[in-house]
């Protein structure tokens, strides 16, 4: 009892007694610094006295998938700065292959009495993963918000970019260079972003006159080695415009090309999504449309506080609109460039 008095009132910043008289209900002590002392007993691992775990902590769980795509730790950065400000301490919980899973961190969360969670490129994206650690949430009226095309009948608020303007953007982007064989590198068929994109590029296709053939979509796990082996498939049909449903796809794209003989963008132009960091820097630096990553953590945080406090959010989906950077790696194809 006493190396926890003095661990807590470590975290703290106060002394032993009145962590001390925090933990034992008696008067005397702020109502901020009695947060501080609960949040911290949290974070160190010890259990709330039994008077007091009936209060959720001020600790809100931000899952993600991974960290290896730079997107995600700037959704981390900012929407924990967010939190802070609000606050509230964020527990970041980062899945593994063969590790710790998502609905693994949904247990820890929620034996950590959490005020709410955040998930960013979850599960909830994807229409055939299991979704019942979504339900427990609901079912124990935990607050939640997600990033980024949820399953509608989950029914939390939910922030996107929208999917739709990102492939309008990308297309014609591609279309005014001169591509005509314009190819999707997209993620599991099952993934609703992706499907969204597909749509999208369908209708873009439909609109000029023609259709998208099934052979210039291919399907790869979200990683620069996925994107390298669906290239290789979209370059067979003569793909000339790749349109990337992310970055890590993208530069994998620029790889199978030069892997081939083909230069980019000389041969073949490609452009990625999210404009995650250092996408200016790779050589050629890349072309992709930038999601507003501030606005929509910033986003996630309100909608997530409205349901702290009380208050009733919209199941609605709020979009975002995206924004093409043009760079490097796209430019007109070999046949026009004596245009």
């Amino acid at each position: 009892m006493t190396r926890r008095l003095a661990q807590v009132a470590k975290k703290v910043g106060v002394s032993e007694a009145t962590v001390s008289r925090v933990l034992n209900g008696k008067p005397g002590v702020s109502e901020a610094t009695r947060q501080s002392v609960l949040t911290a007993l949290d974070v160190l691992g010890y259990e709330r006295p039994t008077q007091l775990r009936g209060e959720r902590a001020r600790l809100v769980g931000l899952v993600l998938p991974e960290l290896q795509n730079p997107i995600f730790p700037a959704f981390a950065e900012v929407i924990g700065g967010a939190l802070a400000q609000q606050g509230l301490t964020p527990v970041l919980c980062t899945q593994s292959k063969g590790g710790v899973t998502e609905a693994d961190y949904v247990q820890l969360l929620l034996e950590q009495q959490v005020s709410g969670v955040v998930f960013a490129g979850g599960l909830y994206a994807q229409a055939d993963a299991p979704h019942d650690h979504y339900r427990l949430l609901t079912r124990r009226k935990v607050p939640v918000v997600l990033i980024n095309a949820p399953i509608g009948k989950l029914g939390f608020p939910c922030v996107s970019c929208d999917d739709t303007v990102a492939v309008e953007q990308a297309w014609r982007h591609l279309a005014s260079l001169g591509h005509e064989r314009v190819g999707l590198v997209l993620g599991p068929v099952d993934h609703m972003p992706s499907q969204r994109k597909l749509a999208a590029a369908r209708a873009m296709a439909e609109a000029a006159g023609g259709a998208l053939p099934e052979e210039r979509v291919a399907r790869a796990m979200f990683s620069l080695e996925g994107g390298q082996s669906a290239a290789a498939r979209l370059l067979e049909h003569g793909v000339t415009g790749f349109i990337c449903a992310s970055d890590p796809l993208a530069l994998g794209v620029v790889r199978a090309a030069r892997r081939r003989g083909l230069s980019v963008p000389g041969q073949v132009s490609v452009v990625g999504y999210d404009d995650s960091a250092f996408m200016n820097c790779t050589e050629p630096p890349l072309t992709t449309v930038r999601q507003p990553i501030e606005a929509m953590g910033r986003a996630a945080v309100e909608l997530l506080s409205v349901q702290i406090q009380g208050g009733a959010t919209a199941s609605e989906e709020l979009l975002f609109e995206p924004e093409l950077v043009v760079r490097g790696s796209t430019g007109r194809p070999a046949s026009r460039t004596a245009d």
